[in-house]
């Protein structure tokens, strides 16, 4: 959700604050991402001026802009699960990573390799990009491979067996659902594709699902409280109280603290004044 930020959450020193407020898997928000309008209070600090078209000297207008690498983690913590990674297909560098299987090494080394490099080639090119790997770790056992790229949350993995080979196809898994597929082989490129498109949209609707399943609505500051002590997520309730106000919230909810301020306008669950502003409250890291 995104919306601006109150005055007790504001950014020190800005004139305002807006903040996009993302939901992790354990219901908590984490600011994904902040735009301050500074005003002149920074550049009278600083002493940052400019000369406007009349020659005389003028202090400048600033902002200020943050998206950092905590984006890395909300990734992380949004769409992971118990066996490590998962991530989405548009920004994983590796978006595919083939497994050759034999228990003969020669067989893996002189056949299989072949035709993954050559897969690995075709695959590279359709996608733009050299994001398709090839696991040569034949030293290990196959269910240790496959376990190394799901902890790494390699969106999909391409197995390549003796049987495979001999059948003309070529086993798929997906990491987002563990979803097993044998594609043949004259289909496995365009198949490919179009299962990295689906993960990334899977992805993206099964946490939006999930903010949605725990976004909730409170009418009274009793309401709120109880949502916030006993359920979590994203509680949104009109609010148009102080700072104070604010420190009381979060005094009486183990942290939670206004996030952003959506549109709407209603009765205030702390003062009764009617200008209440909707506003989303939750515990944050």
């Amino acid at each position: 959700m995104d919306g601006e930020k109150t005055a007790g959450e504001r950014f020190p020193g800005a004139l305002d604050t807006y903040t996009c407020e993302a939901m992790m898997s354990d219901t908590k928000a984490l600011q994904a991402g902040t735009s301050h309008f500074l005003g002149q209070n920074f550049a009278q600090a600083f002493n940052i001026q400019y000369q406007d078209r009349n020659g005389e000297l003028q202090y400048c207008w600033t902002t200020s802009w943050g998206v950092s690498t905590r984006s890395v983690g909300a990734v992380i913590m949004t769409h992971s699960d118990d066996d490590g990674l998962i991530i989405p297909p548009r920004i994983a560098p590796v978006k595919i990573v083939i497994v050759p299987i034999s228990k003969n090494q020669s067989t893996a080394e002189n056949v299989l390799l072949p035709k993954a490099r050559e897969l690995a080639a075709k695959l590279d090119e359709k996608l733009g990009g050299l994001c398709v790997k090839i696991d040569t770790d034949f030293h290990m056992r196959p269910a240790d491979r496959f376990f190394t790229h799901i902890q790494k949350g390699v969106p999909l993995r391409i197995e390549l067996g003796e049987k495979d080979l001999q059948s003309g196809t070529f086993r798929t898994v997906r990491r987002d659902t563990g979803a097993k597929l044998d594609i043949p082989a004259e289909n496995i490129i365009s198949e490919a594709v179009k299962i990295l498109d689906d993960i990334q949209n899977n992805l993206f609707n099964r946490a939006k699902d999930f903010r949605e399943k725990n976004t909730h609505d409170a009418k009274s500051y009793d309401e709120l409280k109880e949502i916030l002590n006993t359920q979590g997520g994203f509680v949104r309730a009109y609010f148009a109280g102080s700072v104070e106000d604010e420190k009381k919230i979060k005094e009486e909810t183990g942290g939670a603290t206004p996030r952003c301020i959506l549109e709407g306008q209603g009765k205030c669950i702390i003062t009764g004044k009617s200008d209440g502003r909707l506003t989303v409250f939750a515990k944050a890291y």
